[in-house]
């Protein structure tokens, strides 16, 4: 495999599994799955953490398909370092002592997904292509009029 290959590969599963993990995490808030919020709680749809989980399983699925990958990752950021200042940050300086690095460590991949794009293995680069005009191959070869 070469190395532009390699990279476009380690994108898309780092892309998958980031866009995964976050949808998990909005389903266990907004639908109970994957033993759901501690102490069974409810949360409110329209309430700051309703809205995260709405952001948290959508964003998720268009950061894992990536589709609209930009767009969604840095909203998704943007929510992170939110997320950092808000709930992490006024228990103490640094990440490690505030548990904030999961949000610091999202907050910085999604910001790379957002500049850098989804990769060559998404959503977005099947739109593109078709858009180009140079549709996918469809293995046949082309009829003659």
């Amino acid at each position: 495999m070469n190395k532009e290959r390699a990279e476009q590969v380690t994108l898309t599963l780092m892309r998958v599994v980031a866009g995964l993990l976050f949808m998990m995490h909005g389903a266990a808030i907004l639908f109970g799955w994957f033993g759901g919020m501690p102490g069974d709680a409810k949360v409110q749809l329209m309430s700051q953490q309703g809205i995260g989980g709405i952001l948290e399983f959508f964003g998720g699925i268009l950061v894992m398909l990536g589709l609209a990958t930009r767009v969604a990752a840095f909203i998704l950021s943007g929510m992170m370092a939110v997320a950092y200042f808000q709930f992490h940050q006024p228990m103490g300086i640094i990440p490690i002592q505030n548990h904030g690095e999961p949000a610091m460590l999202f907050c910085f991949l999604f910001l790379y997904l957002a500049a850098r794009g989804a990769g060559v293995f998404s959503l977005d680069a099947v739109i593109a292509k078709s858009r180009s005009g140079h549709g996918m191959p469809t293995g046949r070869p082309a009829v003659q009029s």
